[in-house]
């Protein structure tokens, strides 16, 4: 048998949630992504707790050993319980006995092997127990250490259990697989079956998906997948993909962080807010980009306006966008713009000019310092704000 041995896992307020449930004579295993992220050897975030406990038994345990519970899924078998500092979800075995793309009607079984093949993909199906031992009911090991994201047995009826999975699919290819082995051709061939549901889907659902995939280190080959399908096209109409393989190229010889947003401008189309449900700086910052890209504003000036980021993203995309490599005083001349600092106040005006006539006079000097590379000092401004 396999077996882990991580931080997470042994940390006190771990160990005592499995005891909680042990001691009563239940089954209790750490579930999905953390199981999934400790053997890749990438960060865990959440830890997913799978019992044979029902909810109403989880809560009694944990609140009878001091211990809070929380019930934020009570229906479908969730209780969260807080030990320590540490919140863990802690889920009933379970099977699904009707589904409608988007939700599920589930009742409790004892069988660790039910509730695996109720789950998405191979590499989510692991679970381990209190003392590091790995359980693998669907064989799923062999596909995460090799980077292959496979749908549980039928695709097409993983799908329609909940057609958010067909983004799910691209999303976890880009973070955890393999590009070399391509995207599993039964997995593709299902999506392209099934397109019509995703129609059906919140846009907030949508929207946290495909930001997720555009934030991983390159999503360009998960995106070219879900373009061949037609997924990208039924999400995001008018989306292209000729900009995101140069963009990300140019990123990394900038050692610029993935920027989901500046991922999506490169993307084009038609505006994603509504589709996406995108929050209101996020589809200013989006829609920004967008604008810069295809206006004059100097680089110089934007940094100085709106910080490094801002400047980082526009001259990635400007680049990306027209093929060109970045010039090599890039990250000297956004530093440096970010950091100038305007030498005219309008105290420095408000003896001679006052309302309009002033800000006006401040507006002028601003776009000549600005035209200058930001050289020229406080008495030619003075003198240039002053001139009628």
């Amino acid at each position: 048998m396999k077996r882990i041995d991580a931080d997470w896992l042994n940390s006190a307020d771990t160990q005592r949630v499995f005891t909680v449930l042990a001691a009563a004579g239940h089954q209790a295993f750490a579930v999905g992504g953390c199981v999934r992220n400790t053997l890749l050897g990438v960060p865990v975030s959440d830890i997913d707790i799978a019992t044979s406990a029902t909810p109403e038994e989880t809560t009694r345990l944990a609140r009878s050993a001091g211990l809070k519970a929380i019930p934020t899924g009570f229906e479908h078998g969730t209780v969260t319980l807080v030990s320590g500092k540490t919140a863990f979800e802690v889920t009933t075995f379970r099977h699904d006995i009707e589904t409608d793309g988007r939700r599920a009607v589930v009742v409790f079984t004892n069988d660790i092997r039910e509730d695996a093949r109720r789950r998405d993909f191979t590499m989510n199906a692991l679970y381990v127990d209190a003392a590091g031992g790995v359980q693998d009911p669907l064989n799923g090991l062999p596909d995460l250490l090799a980077r292959r994201v496979r749908f549980i047995e039928n695709a097409d009826a993983r799908i329609k259990e909940d057609y958010l999975r067909s983004l799910r699919f691209f999303r976890f290819h880009a973070q955890y697989g393999d590009p070399g082995q391509g995207l599993d051709a039964d997995a593709l061939a299902a999506i392209a079956s099934n397109l019509e549901g995703l129609d059906s889907l919140a846009g907030e659902r949508v929207g946290a998906e495909m930001l997720k995939l555009l934030a991983a280190n390159d999503p360009a080959p998960a995106l070219a997948g879900m373009f061949s399908t037609g997924a990208l096209s039924a999400i995001l109409p008018g989306a292209s993909l000729q900009w995101v393989a140069p963009l990300v190229h140019l990123e990394g010889e900038a050692v610029q962080p993935p920027d989901p947003l500046r991922r999506l401008a490169a993307l084009g189309g038609l505006d994603p807010t509504d589709r996406l449900r995108l929050s209101r700086s996020d589809a200013k910052k989006r829609n920004q980009l967008t604008d810069f890209v295809s206006n004059l504003t100097g680089l110089s000036e934007i940094a100085w306006r709106h910080g490094t980021s801002v400047a980082w993203s526009v001259i990635l995309l400007r680049q990306a966008l027209t093929e060109q490599p970045l010039a090599p005083n890039t990250a000297s001349l956004i530093e440096r713009a970010a950091k100038a600092e305007f030498p005219l106040k309008a105290r420095d005006l408000l003896d001679r000019l006052q309302g309009p006539a002033l800000g006006a006079a401040l507006k002028r000097a601003e776009t000549a310092w600005i035209k200058s590379d930001f050289g020229l000092d406080r008495e030619a401004l003075l003198e240039i704000a002053l001139k009628e």
